[in-house]
Formats: C-alpha cells, sequence, structure tokens
C-alpha cells in the first residue's frame, strides 16, 4: 500500500498564505502592491499609439477593462466620463482599454462610441487580449488603480451599484484620495461585476495515437 501523505498545520497554513499571495481576494493572477503590467504602443481611438510610460508624470493611474456592448459597460459610460473629470483634477490618468473583437466593440466601433460620448480619455484597444490577461482582468468593466510607483492599490469595480443608479460608496476616488494622501485605500478590493471578456478560445490538437 502506499503510504497516506499528510500535511502538518504549520506546513498548510504554509501553503494557503503562499497561494494567498500569487492573487488577489478576487483576481486570479495579480494581488494588492504587485507592479502593474505594462503595455506599449496600443492603438487608440485618438489615432495615436499610448504607452504606460507615457503617463509618466500622473501620480495615479486608473486603468478600466471595458467594451462597447456589454450592458454593465454601456451603464459605466457616463460615469467614466465623471470620473476622468475627477482625475485630471487630482494628478490622476483614466485609460480605458478594449481587448473584445465581435464587430459590435471592433476598432472601428470604439471610435464611433468615443465620438457619440465624447470621451476626453484614451481608448485603446489590444487586438491580442495580451494586457487584459496579464491583468488578470475578466469582467467589463473590471477596474484597477496604481500609484506613483505603478504598483496596484485597488482592483475591482467602479463603485458599489453595478448599474450606477444607487451609488453609495465611489471606491475608485476614494482610492485616489487616499493614495495622493499616502494612505492604502480603506476598499483595495471589491468583486468586479460585469459582463465576462470575449477572450478568444484556444484550439487544442487532439493527439494523434502513436505507431506501433
Amino acid at each position: 500500500m502506499r503510504p497516506l501523505i499528510s500535511l502538518s498545520t504549520t506546513a498548510l497554513a504554509f501553503l494557503l498564505a503562499s497561494s494567498q499571495l500569487l492573487a488577489g481576494e478576487f483576481n486570479p493572477d495579480m494581488n494588492i502592491g504587485d507592479a502593474a503590467p505594462a503595455w506599449n504602443q496600443l492603438p487608440g481611438v485618438d489615432g495615436k499609439s499610448h504607452s504606460l510610460s507615457d503617463l509618466a508624470k500622473n501620480k495615479v493611474v486608473v486603468v478600466v477593462f471595458t467594451c462597447n456592448s456589454c450592458p454593465y459597460a454601456i451603464d459605466a459610460e457616463d460615469r467614466l466620463i465623471s470620473l476622468h473629470a475627477f482625475c485630471e483634477a487630482n494628478s490622476a490618468a483614466l485609460i480605458a482599454i478594449n481587448v473584445n473583437k465581435i464587430p459590435a466593440d471592433a476598432f472601428p466601433a470604439m471610435k464611433d462610441k468615443a465620438k457619440a460620448k465624447s470621451y476626453k480619455f484614451p481608448y485603446l484597444f489590444d487586438e491580442t487580449q495580451a494586457i487584459a490577461k496579464a491583468f488578470g482582468a475578466r469582467y467589463t468593466p473590471e477596474c484597477f488603480v496604481l500609484d506613483e510607483q505603478r504598483k496596484i492599490v485597488y482592483m475591482g469595480s467602479i463603485d458599489d451599484s453595478p448599474d450606477g443608479k444607487a451609488v453609495t460608496v465611489k471606491h475608485i476616488e476614494n482610492a485616489i484620495r487616499d493614495t495622493l494622501d499616502k494612505k492604502q485605500p480603506a476598499v483595495q478590493e471589491s468583486v468586479p461585476i460585469g459582463c465576462r471578456i470575449r477572450f478568444d478560445r484556444v484550439k487544442r490538437t487532439r493527439r494523434q495515437p502513436s505507431e506501433s
């Protein structure tokens, strides 16, 4: 018989603690305090290419993964416009990134949306979808607040109201204030509620039976 393998209480606690260090409470890949993944030369609806390094003068950066078609993202559009105004008044930058590639979310449609809503913040497209995966983003909208060292200090939802009709706590605005005051945000994580990001499906190749 194979010997039974048991873990001591100390070893089990160590493994659990180690796993919690690898990811946040609601994010499978990133944790509070992690260095934010950088994006480079992503095309924006303004006709320019954008990189995280372009924002060196901003003390705080807010990254929002969003799209055109998701009902939750649509409900967030006016709140993002208001949030951008708040950011501009507080040495922060707001960047919106879309990685969905269906026609309603494709780059031409993004340009139409930005024009219709008069977006003044960069709205970027990542056809590779790599930046969303690097952030561990799974939903639209899903938000990340980065401090001056570009470490993640908050991740989750914009506020405590998925449709924006009953907002009582503005998570991102509060995180920006706390970060500028050199304090940890009172709320560092919240559940991102939205539509699943439409990541490309990876086709699995069927293994061929070996020849005898």
